[in-house]
């Protein structure tokens, strides 16, 4: 099981800091815009968005691959980025790990993890290199060239290399999205606990806001080149910043609703009005579907329009009498036919207020 370690990176000083960082394109268009955010020593930090959003931007920003526009990086307390300075990526002490894992092709394990060592003595680096195999668990595979390697073991081997100088900060741009599934669930255990044994601090790139709940210790969510967030991952899911939050973090309905006597009203109930709006202010209220339970009810008018069956879960579909629709997840043994009336009922444990946009179907999806 993966745990944040938040609380114990609380009081540790501060490793990475971006402030009001801008890079921009060659031709003039803003990447990324007024980027501000930080980690902790020991802290994994997801950039978390859709393609294009500009988080691999940002880590290329931190790695000095690109310059910025304005605004200032730190790293380990130096100024290493600004409008008029740009430190060079050997001269930061930053590890780096790529979707292709970038090993050498002719070299084999030990020599693809001693690559950055030459500075060591021989005695040293072979302890090194000794270490690291031990801790991703390839002893006995050191004479192998990486074509004869798994692709999980190539990523053990890339993370070992990176790792092996000990560096400041240690960058991961989307490193699982080239293992199957079964495969990555693994990898993100086993990454996570080679992170907290290292105490090394991270930052991961990612699309996948599974693999970011699972990883990280606080979330950027990104969204056209700006941060929309920056939270801990049950604050991202239960009180997201933004419609484009909620519904990129998970599966979200935004059902319309208005302001009377201190209460949101909706076809679907009631719920408090905890961002304090006016009295006749239109709002949409955000459902999630495992705030949603169904009972079969013959004099309903919601009725079950579609089934996914996932495993553990039931997901259904319904649709409202305006027309709306909300999703409720169900226990896998909770099997009831498309086209049954059921009852709605809502237990919501954070209730999260968006003023309604100009369309009635509420917020749209990325």
């Amino acid at each position: 099981m993966l745990t944040a370690r938040l609380s114990s990176n609380a009081d540790r000083p501060t490793v990475l800091e971006l402030r009001k960082v801008t890079c921009v394109y060659e031709k003039g268009q803003s990447a990324i815009a007024d980027i501000s955010l930080s980690a902790r020593e020991g802290e994994i930090l997801c950039l978390l968005g859709p393609s294009g959003c500009g988080k691999t931007t940002t880590l290329r920003v931190i790695a000095g691959f690109e310059p910025v526009a304005a605004g200032e990086v730190y790293l380990g307390g130096r100024l290493v980025s600004s409008p008029d300075l740009l430190m060079p990526t050997e001269a930061r002490r930053v590890g780096m790990v790529f979707q292709e894992y970038a090993l050498f092709p002719h070299l084999r394990v030990t020599e693809n993890i001693a690559f950055g060592l030459h500075h060591l003595p021989a005695d040293q680096r072979h302890a090194q290199v000794q270490t690291m195999l031990s801790m991703i668990g390839l002893t006995g595979l050191e004479r192998r060239f990486p074509h004869e390697l798994s692709g999980g073991q190539q990523q053990r081997v890339a993370l070992a290399r990176a790792l092996a100088q000990k560096p400041v900060i240690l960058l991961l741009d989307e490193p699982f999205s080239n293992l199957d599934p079964d495969m990555t669930g693994r990898m993100r255990e086993d990454l996570h606990n080679l992170l907290m044994h290292t105490k090394t601090t991270a930052v991961l790139v990612t699309h996948d806001h599974d693999e970011a709940f699972a990883m990280a210790d606080r979330i950027a969510v990104l969204n056209n080149g700006r941060i929309e967030q920056f939270d801990t991952p049950e604050a991202i899911y239960h009180t997201p910043a933004t419609p484009f939050v909620a519904d990129f973090v998970g599966q979200a309905d935004f059902i319309p609703g208005l302001v009377q006597n201190g209460k949101v009203v909706t076809e679907i109930g009631e719920f408090p009005n905890q961002a304090g709006y006016q009295g006749g202010t239109k709002v949409v209220v955000m459902i999630r579907p495992d705030d949603v339970h169904i009972v079969p009810q013959e004099e309903c008018s919601a009725r079950i329009l579609a089934r996914q069956f996932r495993g553990s879960e039931n997901l259904y579909t319904i649709g409202l009498p305006s027309g709306h629709i909300v999703h409720s997840s169900e226990t896998s043994t909770s099997v009831y036919p498309v086209g049954t009336p059921v009852e709605i009922q809502v237990v919501a444990t954070h209730t999260v207020l968006f003023e309604q946009p100009e369309s009635p179907r509420g917020p749209e999806g990325p």
